[in-house]
């Protein structure tokens, strides 16, 4: 008998799987025997994905898919369905910071952009809404499904430098909890909506201030372990483990929820 814990054989369509953070979910979900959809509007980036999980002996297809359109979720979310039948699971990790709406240590609010607050917002709350929405309404006629979205320890309290990405990921945040809520109400308890929270992970958009050019922590990233009880910076990989429980029947009755993955630093006062 297989475990509840099981996702063996589920339909889990994976946004901006070429990315890092995508990539290292997809990855780990399709050695737990999960079907993966590869979604990712760079091309070489999602075929890139779907040959190192078929490399790996798991099941995978990649589609090039732009999470700002709605015609381009829907075509795609079509081809998903002819191939498969259904879907079980949405994970939305297309987003992220945009170097513009990053402001420099000597900047204030004032020296942003506007372009990059509304670059910014748009690709993190709409290019998670717009998804949701396309296959929440196939989670709704099926009567069964899980969507998981990706937040951040930005929304918990003030981080400098980032406002922009900060709201951006609150609004998500707010959105999970009312669309958990809005597909329960009206469309069965086994539609769940939820998100992971991340605490700091080094990667491609937060190299440069959390690393100095010599390899050496920065003043920022010593403000960050100080504050995170474990003190040390997560590895990507240990987000998978929620991502799986999240997706499988263990977590039946788990919805709007936002769940840290942060060694602490969301419950620690610093003191």
């Amino acid at each position: 008998m297989e475990s509840s814990f099981s996702i063996k054989d589920k339909v889990i369509v994976v946004t901006g799987a070429g990315g890092v953070l995508g990539g290292s979910i997809s990855k780990s979900l399709s050695q737990a025997g999960a079907r993966i959809v590869v979604l990712d509007i760079r091309q070489e980036n999602l075929e890139n994905q779907v040959h190192e999980i078929k490399a790996a002996g798991g099941v995978a297809v990649g589609f090039r898919c732009n999470v700002l359109e709605a015609s381009s979720l829907e075509e795609v979310s079509k081809k998903i369905i002819e191939k498969w039948d259904r879907i079980d699971v949405l994970i939305n990790c297309a987003g992220g910071n945009v170097p513009g709406a990053t402001l420099s240590a000597e900047q204030t609010i004032f020296d942003m952009k506007w372009e990059d607050w509304e670059k910014v917002v748009r690709l993190n709350q709409d290019g998670t809404i717009l998804p949701c929405l396309t296959f929440g309404k196939i989670f709704a006629q099926q009567k069964k499904g899980c969507i998981i979205n990706i937040s951040s320890m930005a929304t918990y309290s003030a981080l400098t430098r980032v406002p922009g990405y900060s709201v951006a990921k609150t609004g998500i945040n707010i959105f999970t909890q009312w669309l958990a809520t809005e597909m329960a109400m009206k469309f069965g308890d086994e539609i769940r909506v939820n998100a992971v929270a991340p605490g700091f992970f080094i990667g491609d958009q937060n190299r440069a201030i959390l690393i100095n050019p010599d390899g050496s922590l920065t003043e920022r990233s010593k403000k960050v372990l100080a504050k995170t009880p474990m003190g040390r910076f997560g590895d990507i990989s240990e987000l998978n483990g929620l991502v799986q429980f999240l997706c499988s029947d263990l977590a039946s009755f788990i919805t709007g929820a936002i769940i840290p993955v942060d060694g602490g630093f969301s419950a620690f006062s610093g003191v």
